[in-house]
């Protein structure tokens, strides 16, 4: 199928992706786990949660291999790549537009509430980011890697984990700080704006390099902004694009706060106000990056922790980012 591995499409700590063709002529994206924890649970939970799954912002599993110590998934094939590639800076790839991004903010929400409502089980995916979102050749969004996700009843308002799982960077306070509140859909909800966030103001939410201390931390920035009433700058941006971008921007404020009871009660929620007027949208409370209570963190087993590159931070940064959340 893939010609003896020749076309590698990417990796990560789940394994390699290769470019493959079925007999039919299509093509497809092959994912061979590495020697995958918990006896194959990465490899069960993708093909348990998303082997019937049908929705056009989730990626379509066509079909698995298991053989001895070997498993592979098969899953369609997207063009355009993790969405990742698209947002941040990349030599050789055209920004996204205003309206391209907005569709795709959109379309990933409504794959999460889908996740969240439309199936008979609940499905909280945990490690929603911009590597995890691919997208076809119409930049529609799919959602993929499903090898941390969970399923439950969907009467159940929380989930007990033995250990915190995702990303860092986009994983949810309460998975470390547990008494901040019970794991539930709000999960996904701050992980999604943490995306959100990412792809409003094409940059990584934290940047230790940052010239201005008070851009360490995207979200605070942008908040300082919009309690000053002042405009964020984009570059040769209509009115329109404008008001799109504040209106992400506020929709992710709103996702990323701190206690799970602040956020938005669904997911469905956040769909109907990004497609809503931004007028609508009240100004949220400031984000943070942490309570002040020290983390409550089980240490059975940290391993589901993917420790993202994305957050290196020095130790000067750090101090910085104290001063805004603490100010004297």
């Amino acid at each position: 199928m893939t010609k003896g591995f020749k076309d590698k499409l990417g990796e990560g700590g789940y394994g390699s992706v290769y470019k493959g063709k079925l007999r039919s002529g299509h093509l497809v994206a092959v994912k061979m786990l590495g020697n995958s924890k918990a006896n194959g649970q990465d490899f069960m939970n993708e093909v348990a949660t998303i082997g019937r799954i049908h929705h056009v912002n989730v990626v379509r599993l066509i079909g698995y291999c298991a053989e001895g110590s070997k498993r592979a998934l098969i899953y369609e094939y997207l063009s355009k790549g993790s969405l990742d590639k698209h947002i941040f800076t990349n030599e050789g790839l055209i920004s996204l537009s205003c309206k391209e991004a907005f569709e795709i903010t959109l379309g990933v929400a409504r794959g999460i509430n889908y996740l969240h409502q439309g199936c008979h089980m609940k499905i909280l995916h945990f490690d929603i980011k911009p590597h995890n979102i691919l997208l076809d050749e119409k930049f529609v969004p799919k959602i993929s890697d499903f090898g941390l996700a969970r399923l439950c009843p969907l009467d159940d308002s929380s989930l007990i984990l033995t250990a915190a799982r995702g990303t860092i960077g986009y994983i949810a306070p309460e998975l470390f700080y547990k008494n901040i509140g019970g794991v539930s859909n709000k999960a996904d909800i701050y992980s999604f704006g943490m995306l959100l966030m990412e792809i409003a103001g094409k940059r990584k939410n934290l940047n230790a390099n940052a010239v201005n201390t008070s851009q360490i931390y995207f979200p605070s920035w942008v908040y300082d902004q919009f309690s000053e009433e002042k405009e964020i700058k984009i570059e040769d941006a209509t009115d329109e694009e404008k008001k799109l971008t504040k209106k992400m921007l506020m929709v992710a404020l709103w996702c990323i706060q701190m206690k799970p009871s602040d956020r938005p009660n669904s997911m469905n929620k956040v769909v109907e106000m990004l497609e809503g007027e931004v007028e609508f949208i009240q100004m949220p409370p400031k984000p943070c990056l942490y309570p002040q209570d020290k983390p409550v963190v089980d240490d059975e087993d940290d391993s589901e922790t993917t420790l993202s590159s994305s957050l290196p931070l020095k130790n000067e940064a750090q101090e910085s980012i104290s001063s805004i959340q603490n100010p004297k």
